[in-house]
């Protein structure tokens, strides 16, 4: 099965960390340039609608160090999504990702997410105004299937249609989302992983870049889908355990810099923490993505508590004690 596309594959990141809800903020990105300089990242899932009538710079505002980044938008009408990925492109964005995989009740109540899965000439209609609105990719991010749709043959009909409309990169979900019955986080997990089945829609559409998504945990399963698939995608594993992508740059990227030690990262975001609580912000909005920094090794509950004390203490002066107090063979490994 062949796709003929109008414009050329976007750049083939190996590796990227998925958008999440509440987690893949400015900050952890912020927080994540820290580890790896070249793996993608994603903006969390934010719609059109509230991308026109909200505060652009605080739905869509980010630091140039977090490139290279996409924005993922949510949304069903091809003119709403056109003018936010505008907005978007005009802040340096460098790829607009469509959203077809959410499960939620109130994303399914809005019409967009998965449920678009079912509706691929509308999907294809919303990547066509996405492309003609911007100079930079557009990506979708999908399920291998709906409830109701859960046949191959439905699958490749989506791809295949919103292909066509020059969507030339898909990040697949592999798993099922069902609508009906089962919370966003049991669709995370109790739907069984078909790697399988990504597997088989790259050797049916081999002039697509086709990126892996779900269940993978480390950097060595990452890097076991690129027999398969053009890229792999991590989620809640990089948000749980963020230091995991410290070697993500030589592994991926042929990167030749040094891999940063844990010390590293809290001294590099120590400005950037004290610039926050000078402008009348919170640190914690920053340390809160900290937690799992120190996953598997001593001192890791230590760090935990008091990241998440209220002593009174700033989180710039928490980082600074914590720099002190933790054990040096930790936070100068890598």
């Amino acid at each position: 099965m062949s796709v003929s596309l109008s414009s050329a594959a976007p750049p083939p990141y190996r590796l990227s960390v998925a958008p999440m809800m509440d987690r893949t903020d400015r900050h952890f990105r912020y927080v994540l340039r820290q580890i790896t300089r070249r793996t993608l990242l994603y903006s969390e899932m934010v719609t059109a609608r509230a991308v026109l009538h909200g505060d652009v710079e605080r739905l869509l505002g980010f630091s140039a160090i977090e490139g290279p980044l996409v924005l993922q938008l949510g949304g069903d009408r091809p003119a709403e999504l056109a003018a936010a990925a505008r907005l978007g492109a005009a802040l340096g964005y460098d790829e607009i990702n469509l959203n077809v995989g959410c499960p939620s009740e109130r994303v399914q109540q809005g019409r967009f997410g998965a449920c678009l899965m079912a509706e691929p000439a509308l999907v294809a209609e919303c990547v066509a105004a996405l492309r003609g609105a911007v100079g930079v990719p557009v990506t979708v991010k999908h399920r291998i299937g709906i409830s109701g749709h859960e046949g191959y043959d439905a699958l490749t009909r989506f791809v295949a249609t919103v292909a066509e409309a020059g969507c030339a990169r898909f990040d697949v979900h592999a798993r099922l989302a069902l609508l009906d019955g089962l919370s966003p986080k049991a669709n995370r997990t109790v739907p069984p992983l078909r790697y399988d089945v990504v597997y088989q829609l790259k050797r049916d559409f081999p002039r697509l870049c086709i990126v892996l998504n779900g269940g993978l945990r480390t950097l060595a399963e990452a890097q076991s889908q690129l027999a398969h698939v053009d890229g792999a995608m991590i989620g809640r594993a990089a948000y749980d355990d963020p230091y995991l992508l410290a070697r993500a740059d030589r592994l991926f990227f042929a990167g030749t810099d040094p891999v940063p030690t844990r010390r590293a990262v809290i001294e590099a975001l120590l400005p950037y923490v004290a610039a926050l609580e000078q402008s009348g912000q919170p640190g914690t909005r920053v340390t809160r993505h900290l937690l799992g920094l120190l996953t598997g090794r001593p001192g890791a509950r230590r760090w935990r508590t008091a990241l998440s004390a209220s002593d009174g203490a700033t989180a710039t002066e928490r980082l600074r004690a914590l720099l002190l107090a933790l054990p040096a063979a930790v936070l100068d490994e890598t």
